[in-house]
C-alpha cells in the first residue's frame, strides 16, 4: 500500500487528534499564553499552562462524551495554592468560641432546625465541598457551547471535508468541553478566596452543614471599625440561620437547584454567535479574545421561559435570604455593632466580588437576587405580627412559602396566620390543614 492510500485510509478524527497532540507537545504553532488566556486563566505563568496544556491532552484521551471536570477541581486547587489563607490556632479557637455563643443565641429566636457544630473551613476544603454543585449549575452551558461549537465547525465545513468533522465531534466536545471547566476551575478557585461561609452565596452550597472559611474574615473586618469577635458571632450567627433552615426544609435544597436547572437548561448557544465571535477576533490580539469569552457574548438574551423561571427563582431566594438576616438580627441585637456589620454585608452582597462577576458572564446568572432589603422588612413584619414560631410554619411546606405579591403586601399572610377571616385559597386550605393535623384534629376535608 503506497504512502497516498494510506492517508486516505486513515481516521480523519485520528488525524486531527495528532495535530492537536503535536500543537501541545510544542511541535506546531500555537500561542500557549492566548489560549490560557482564553481559558480564563488570568496572568497564566509557566505551571498554569502546563497545567492547562495537561488537561487538553487528557481532554483528548477521553473515550467519554461526558464533560471531564476534574480539570476544573484541579486548576480551582492551583488558584488557591497561590495563596491558601493561613489561619492562627488562636483564630481557630475564638471562631469556635463564637460559634457555640452564636447557636445559643439562635435557639431562643427560632426553632427551625438542628445543626451540629461549626465547621471551620480551607479555602481549599470549601473548593473540594461545593465543585459538584458548581457543576450541576454549568453543566447545561458548557454542554450548550460545545454543541454550538461542533455544529458551527460543521456547517462552515466543504463537504468534500464533512468526514473527518463528523469523526472529530467527540475531540472538539472534549477540547471545547474542558476549556469550559478550567473557566470554572478559576472562578470557583477566585471565590474560595472570598466567600465568608458556606451560604455566603446564597445558593445551598453545602447541603444543611454549617461551615465558615475563617481565612477570608479579614475581607470583612479590614476597615470596618468594629471588634473582631462581635463579627465572628454575627457572622455565625447568619451561618446556623441558613443551614438549620435548609435542614428544616427538606424539600428546600431540591427546588433552589431544581429552579436553576430550569433556568439554566434553556441556555442555547446560538450557532450564529459562534461564527459572529469568529469573524470579529483578530488572532493576534489575544486580549480581545479573552474578553469576548469572558463578557457573556456566548450567552444570547434571555427567553421568556427563562426570565419566568429566574423571577421564581429570584423570589425564593430572596425569602431565604429575608428570614437568615431577619433571624439573625433579632439574634444579634446584643451586640452593640450588630446594625454597622449587617450594614457591612449588605453593601457586600449588594456589589459582589470579582469571582462572583466572572461567574455571572461564564453561566449567566447573577448569585445575588434582588430585592433581598423588600424580603427582610416582609420576614420583619410578619414577626412583629404574630411571633416566630407561626412565622416558622411557613417553611413547613413548598405550597405555604410566600410569593412575589406577598413581599410587597403581606397582609394577607398575617391575616390567615391569626386565624382572621379572607377569602380562602390554596395557602389557606394549606395552613389551616397543616395546624388542624399539628393538634390532632386529622386532614380537613376540603369538599366541605
Amino acid at each position: 500500500m503506497n504512502d497516498g492510500e494510506s492517508d486516505r485510509d486513515r481516521d480523519p478524527a485520528e488525524e486531527l487528534r495528532e495535530m492537536i497532540q503535536r500543537m501541545l507537545s510544542g511541535d506546531g504553532e500555537m500561542d500557549f499564553s492566548a489560549l490560557a488566556n482564553a481559558a480564563g486563566v488570568s496572568g497564566a505563568d509557566s505551571q498554569s499552562i502546563a497545567g492547562l496544556m495537561q488537561h487538553l491532552q487528557s481532554a483528548l484521551s477521553n473515550p467519554s462524551d461526558e464533560i471531564d471536570w476534574s480539570a476544573g477541581m484541579k486548576q480551582a486547587e492551583r488558584v488557591i495554592s497561590q495563596n491558601p489563607g493561613a489561619v492562627s490556632s488562636d483564630e481557630r479557637d475564638a471562631t469556635k468560641q463564637a460559634a457555640n455563643l452564636a447557636a445559643l443565641w439562635l435557639d431562643e429566636q427560632t426553632e427551625v432546625g438542628s445543626i451540629g457544630e461549626m465547621e471551620l473551613l480551607s479555602r481549599q476544603q470549601w473548593a473540594q465541598a461545593t465543585m459538584p454543585v458548581w457543576q450541576e449549575i454549568a453543566a447545561p452551558v458548557a454542554t450548550s457551547i460545545a454543541d454550538a461549537l461542533t455544529q458551527a465547525m460543521g456547517e462552515a465545513t466543504p463537504e468534500s471535508e464533512s468526514e473527518m468533522i463528523a469523526g472529530a465531534g467527540r475531540l472538539l466536545r472534549n477540547v471545547g468541553g474542558t476549556l469550559f471547566a478550567v473557566q470554572l476551575g478559576q472562578v470557583v478557585g477566585q471565590l474560595a478566596g472570598e466567600v465568608l461561609a458556606g451560604g455566603d452565596v446564597g445558593f445551598p452550597l453545602l447541603d444543611d452543614r454549617a461551615a465558615v472559611i475563617p481565612a477570608n474574615l479579614p475581607k470583612l473586618t479590614d476597615g470596618l471599625e468594629v471588634p473582631v469577635d462581635q463579627v465572628r458571632i454575627w457572622l455565625a450567627l447568619r451561618e446556623f440561620a441558613h443551614a438549620r433552615l435548609f435542614q428544616h426544609a427538606k424539600w428546600l435544597r431540591l427546588q433552589v437547584l431544581s429552579g436553576i436547572r430550569s433556568y439554566a437548561e434553556g441556555i442555547h448557544v446560538d450557532v450564529r454567535a459562534i461564527e459572529d465571535l469568529a469573524s470579529e477576533v483578530d488572532p493576534s490580539n489575544p486580549e480581545q479574545l479573552q474578553e469576548l469569552l469572558r463578557n457573556g457574548s456566548l450567552i444570547p438574551p434571555r427567553s421568556e421561559e427563562q426570565e419566568q423561571a429566574l423571577a421564581s427563582l429570584e423570589t425564593t431566594l430572596a425569602l431565604v435570604e429575608g428570614w437568615v438576616d431577619c433571624v439573625t438580627a433579632s439574634a444579634a441585637s446584643r451586640l452593640p455593632s450588630a446594625q454597622s456589620i449587617a450594614e457591612a454585608i449588605r453593601r457586600r452582597r449588594a456589589t459582589g466580588g470579582p469571582a462572583e462577576k466572572a461567574f455571572s458572564t461564564l453561566v449567566g446568572l447573577e448569585l445575588r437576587p434582588r430585592r433581598l432589603r423588600e424580603a427582610s422588612e416582609f420576614w420583619q413584619k410578619v414577626t412583629d405580627a404574630v411571633g416566630s414560631e407561626k412565622r416558622d410554619s411557613l417553611w413547613a411546606h413548598f405550597d405555604l412559602v410566600p410569593t412575589a405579591d406577598d413581599i410587597d403586601d403581606p397582609s394577607r399572610i398575617i391575616a390567615s396566620l391569626k386565624g382572621e377571616r379572607v377569602e380562602p385559597d390554596e395557602m389557606d386550605i394549606a395552613l389551616a390543614q397543616l395546624f388542624d393535623e399539628e393538634e390532632g384534629d386529622g386532614p380537613v376535608d376540603k369538599s366541605e
